[in-house]
């Protein structure tokens, strides 16, 4: 496995973990998805273009 595989899967893992399930987490909105998902966005355009 490459890197960029490894760290779109990682990447994938930790946007699941982010889903905000718990009482007290409700109030974070799509800060930290949304951030997460932009970081995966972004790694996947890179491996796309061949630079990872």
């Amino acid at each position: 496995m490459s890197l960029g595989t490894i760290l779109v899967i990682l990447l994938i893992i930790a946007l699941i973990g982010a889903i905000p399930r718990w009482g007290h987490s409700r109030n974070w909105g799509y800060a930290p998805s949304g951030g997460l998902g932009l970081v995966l966005l972004i790694v996947i355009v890179l491996l796309l273009m061949g630079r990872i």
